[in-house]
């Protein structure tokens, strides 16, 4: 690998794990057309970095809502709306964490590098985005006396999003796509499950980084030393971060306004172009 593909991949994943076009698929989209074949210990450093990168962006631009989150938490206001947020957090988490610890490695196994499989998951990407978008804004549900007033998320809601990141494990199917699409369909606000779907992959993506660096210490020596290179391992982060900032903010802004539904167009385009070639 070399500046410009690490580049290539660090400005991918900034943008992919924000906007709900699937991060992962992409990544492996990208990996095949530049013909990078990277060894296990390789590709799990830099999937490592990069994941640490866009947890890094999402805590620096929600800055002003982390903060208080951790001061009421760690100082243990268990009467603050702060505390009971972040237990939301690690309730939602709980899903992809049965998931990560006992399925990982077959999920890895039997669905990556499958070009085909990522494009049937970014069409159901794609199916989602626009049920969530017509389904919320379905002119007969107003007319049948249905219309709906947005809540905040509740324990259930935390639980039922946290089940769609779960789901969102397959490659091509979007996680900030389905849990934002899930939380939607619910009855959350908009701005506020975009939020709550930022912040909740910390906690995965931190305790991935740590199965992936066990998994590099136990397979010995040569796993933990084979890197990629100084040069592209800081291009690839440095990268991701910054588009993931800029990309966090914008994916906001879009899910307030409600125009999720022209990513659908773009993820079953690009899953058709995967199913065909």
């Amino acid at each position: 690998m070399d500046a410009l593909d690490a580049f290539i991949l660090g400005l991918v994943q900034g943008l992919a794990e924000y906007l709900p076009i699937s991060s992962s698929g992409h990544l492996e989209i990208f990996r095949q057309v530049l013909g990078l074949d990277l060894s296990g210990a390789e590709s799990l450093q830099f999937d490592v970095m990069l994941h640490v990168a866009t947890v890094l962006s999402t805590i620096v631009v929600l800055w002003h809502r982390f903060v208080p989150l951790c001061r009421d938490f760690f100082g243990w206001r268990t009467k603050s709306e702060g505390f009971s947020y972040v237990w939301k957090l690690i309730l939602s988490a709980v899903p992809v964490g049965i998931v990560g610890l006992c399925f990982k490695d077959f999920i890895e196994g039997f669905f990556g590098g499958n070009l085909k499989i990522v494009g049937v998951c970014l069409c159901f990407t794609a199916l989602l985005l626009a049920f969530a978008y017509f389904f919320r804004t379905n002119p007969l549900l107003k007319s049948k006396g249905k219309a709906y007033t947005p809540r905040d998320i509740t324990w259930l809601d935390a639980f039922i999003i946290g089940c769609s990141q779960a789901i969102a494990v397959l490659p091509g199917l979007s996680r900030s796509g389905t849990t934002i699409a899930t939380g939607i369909m619910i009855g959350d606000k908009r701005e506020r499950v975009a939020v709550f779907s930022f912040f909740m992959v910390i906690i995965p993506i931190l305790g991935e980084a740590l199965l992936d660096v066990m998994k590099m210490m136990k397979g010995g020596e040569d796993a933990v030393t084979s890197t990629i290179g100084a040069v592209p391992m800081a291009i690839g982060f440095v990268t991701s971060f910054v588009v993931g900032c800029m990309a966090c903010k914008w994916m906001i802004d879009l899910v307030s306004k409600g125009k999720l539904v022209w990513f659908a167009v773009y993820c079953v385009a690009v899953g058709i172009l995967c199913i065909c070639f």
